[in-house]
């Protein structure tokens, strides 16, 4: 059986070893972080099920943390219950209003501490339905994420992604090393939306080698350029990047010293920064004739 994984956010060392101690007696892996910044790394490294977050920490406080990661489609939805010595309804609101889940009040009681966890996980378990092989949301989470944009009506794309000869690669090293596949394949397709999409980005795990994303359209790439501020704040327009790439094979062309190699080079690249979007260009000319009327551009 899977054991559920809770990070512990609190930067006194002594209050983090019981804690610890309570809450691997119960069964739980735990993950520490001694700060707000640390927990926010953590969050997103390790997908804890269950984030105990500390109100009071040095760098980047509680209700910060909570902000930041709700934010993110890879980190929304953890539960979080924070930890304070502050009674107050008005603190608890505020973080509420954050995105937290719960609130214990220190110093807290052993069994108050584990009924909490254990409704937190249950509530979690039944909101994500999430793949227990990769931590990211499962079919239901898929489900409700799908039927929220299209009543939303806003534009986006879905893309739908599976791993080739996977069965294949199951069959020859075992199952053990086809999940170890599926998680690896999982944390790089999180970390390109994170790298390269936007904050509504969903990834989901259909199951098996299935997986989804949901993100925006290419409205830059449909409009064919992107707005830019300069530094008088101006906003200006700029054609998308592309590349250019000059295509000099020695085979077909007789080549004798490097600086005729860097002409020919420098003159297809010429050429093909008056192709719009990203182009190869090369040169094809027979080794027995000089006539430049055998020289053929091709893209």
């Amino acid at each position: 059986m899977i054991k559920s994984k809770i990070l512990i956010a609190e930067d006194e060392m002594n209050l983090r070893e019981v804690l610890r101690f309570q809450l691997t007696t119960a069964g739980y892996d735990v993950v520490e972080a001694e700060d707000g910044r640390q927990a926010i790394e953590k969050a997103r490294e390790t997908m804890p099920d269950l984030l105990l977050l500390d109100v009071m920490m040095p760098y980047v406080d509680g209700f910060e943390v909570v902000r930041e990661l709700r934010k993110s489609f890879l980190t929304r939805h953890i539960p979080i219950i924070m930890l304070t010595a502050k009674a107050e309804l008005e603190d608890r609101l505020h973080g509420f209003d954050d995105g937290a889940n719960d609130y214990i009040v220190k110093p807290w009681d052993y069994r108050e501490l584990k009924a909490r966890v254990r409704n937190a996980l249950a509530w979690s378990q039944q909101q994500r339905a999430a793949s227990p092989l990769t931590g990211l949301p499962g079919n239901l989470s898929i489900e409700e994420e799908l039927r929220h944009r299209l009543e939303a009506q806003v534009p986006f794309a879905l893309l739908m992604i599976d791993i080739d000869y996977f069965k294949s690669f199951n069959d020859h090293y075992g199952y053990a090393r086809g999940d170890d596949a599926i998680r690896a394949v999982a944390r790089i397709l999180v970390d390109q939306a994170q790298r390269h999409g936007g904050s509504e980005d969903f990834v989901g795990h259909i199951g098996g080698d299935d997986f989804v994303i949901l993100t925006r359209p290419e409205v830059d790439r449909a409009r064919g350029f992107v707005e830019v501020a300069n530094r008088r704040h101006v906003i200006e327009r700029f054609p998308l990047m592309s590349l250019t790439i000059a295509l000099v094979n020695t085979e077909r062309i007789p080549v004798t010293h490097r600086a005729e190699l860097g002409d020919i080079a420098q003159e297809l690249k010429s050429h093909g920064k008056g192709i719009p979007g990203s182009v190869v260009v090369g040169e094809r000319r027979a080794r027995e004739s000089d006539d430049p009327d055998a020289r053929q551009d091709v893209a």
